[in-house]
This record gives C-alpha cells, structure tokens and sequence, in this order.
C-alpha cells in the first residue's frame, strides 16, 4: 500500500474539437476520493469566434456533476427547462438521478468575442439509496460561497463545510470541495476534514509536508490532514467526503451500482427516452458498447 500522500499525474484527452482536458479521476491508482468519481481540469483554453468547443445534449445517471469555472462563462440547458449562465466563482450542482439531459454552450452573448475559458468539471456519486432520484439542477451565484481567511490562505467552501463556514450547496452525502488561494512563501494547515481527502494544484506549486506537488497534479491525502507551503502564488482545490457505499460501474456518461442499470441508460438514451433539452435538436449519438458486450 502506498504511503499518502501519493500523487496523481492524470492524462489529457481530447473531448472533440480540439477541446482538451487534464483527467485526474478515475485513475488505475485511485479510483475515487471520497464520492468523486470523475475530475477534468480544463483549460486555460483561448475561445475565438472561429472554436467551437459546444457541448451538445448528452444525458447522464447516478451521478451529479459539479461545475465550477476560474475564468470564462457557459450556457447550461436541461431537459427539465434549466437556463443559467454559469460564471466565474458559482457552483453548479445538476442531480441526475434516474436520468437527465443537458448541454454546454458558448453563451449567444460571447459568440463573437475571444475570451478565456478555464475551470473543473467533477462528477459526484449519489448514493445508492439516491441513484434514481429525481433529477434537479441549482445554481449557488458566487456572492453565496462563504469564504474566510484561514493562516495565509484565502479559503472558498465551495460544497461541504469547514473551518467554522458551510456552503449552502444541497448535497445528499458528505461532501467537501474547497478553492484555496496562497500566496508565495503562504502556508495553510489542513486538518482532517473528511475521512477522505486530496488536494489538486491547479496553477502554482505546492510542498505538501514537505513533498512537492507541481501544477496539474494531485495528492492523496491519509487520515490527518497535511502542511501546505506555496513554493509561488498559488490555487488549488481541496476536494474528499465520506468514502463510496458500494463499488460503481462507469460507461461513458453513466454511473451506477448495478451494471444492468447502464445497459438499460444506454438502450433509454439509443431510443431517445432520457429527455430533450428544449430547443435543442442535436444530441450525441451513444459510442459502440464495448464495455457492456
């Protein structure tokens, strides 16, 4: 068993269009922390008139997904009737459940300007009792994050709660999420906030009890929390909760306890009974089912 903390390099994959991120979760090596089960850091990414990075319908189960942005703006659509801009410093919790559809667009406002887009997309997973929920979506604006000064850092907390604040993000498990900001030479210590935790550098450089932990890397935590130092200006965000209930199975853009609960998503979303996002025609097509022959 490896010693925490131990470090995650992720890969990038290109989500079409020239559209690349950095995967953290899920990894060979560390499947989740806590009820995250999936982790893209993207960007810093230069949109132009001429890119087109839109995300058209897609649907996912079992899972909610977390969309937080550092620069930038998207349009996000549901098939509940969901419109909301979504900016720089909100989080945006959409609650799958037994099945919903969405999209990511360029918001129409932005359509010919040239701007920076940069931010997470994390998936939770819900427990099991929680899988087939109604499917929800809510926006906390960025004025309702609770935020503090803790030792030299600038703390947001985001989904969860900690150092004496709690987000007013709804969550159906114990989950924490934080944005942290040090500046050089700054130093926070981070207490054993969740039984499972990981700390992800996102721009700066870090030494985490001494080890360094470079940009675009994550570090696992053990069960008592860790010393940060900034080598420089430095942004990272811790994320861990309670751990998973059970094993989950993952395929493209489901999750869920039970293996046969995908092959059924896939068979809804190849007939089309998973919704429709108002307005929107376009949808992408289910892949080859590989993982479920």
């Amino acid at each position: 068993m490896t010693t925490p903390p131990h470090i995650l390099t992720g890969h990038q994959k290109d989500l079409g269009g020239g559209f690349v991120v950095r995967r953290l979760l899920p990894a060979a090596a560390q499947r989740s922390v806590g009820p995250f089960i999936f982790f893209d850091h993207f960007g810093p990414a230069l949109e132009t008139p001429e890119t087109e990075h839109d995300v058209r319908p897609h649907p996912h189960i079992g899972l909610a997904t977390v969309t937080y942005l550092f620069e930038g703006a998207m349009m996000h659509r549901d098939s509940l009737g969901s419109s909301q801009l979504i900016e720089p410093g909100a989080i945006n919790w959409m609650t799958a459940g037994r099945g919903i559809v969405h999209s990511e667009r360029r918001p129409e406002s932005l359509r010919s300007s040239t701007y920076t887009n940069h931010g997470l997309q994390l998936w939770v997973a819900l427990p099991r009792e929680h899988e087939e929920a109604e499917p929800s979506f809510e926006h906390t604006p960025a004025a309702a994050i609770p935020e503090a000064r803790v030792d030299d850092a600038s703390v947001r907390v985001l989904v969860g709660q900690a150092f004496g604040l709690r987000s007013p993000v709804h969550t159906l498990m114990p989950t924490l999420y934080l944005d942290v900001q040090l500046p050089a030479g700054g130093r926070i210590q981070l207490p054993a906030l969740a039984p499972e935790m990981a700390v992800y550098v996102v721009q700066g450089a870090l030494a985490l009890d001494g080890k360094a932990v470079p940009a675009l890397q994550m570090a696992v935590l053990g069960p008592a929390g860790a010393a940060l130092v900034a080598g420089e200006d430095t942004r990272l965000v811790v994320i861990g909760g309670a751990p998973l209930d059970a094993p989950r199975h993952m395929w493209w853009n489901f999750v869920s306890a039970r293996r046969e609960r995908i092959t059924q998503a896939a068979d809804d979303w190849e007939a089309q009974r998973l919704g429709q996002v108002p307005g929107e025609t376009e949808f992408i097509p289910l892949p080859e089912r590989r993982f479920l022959a």
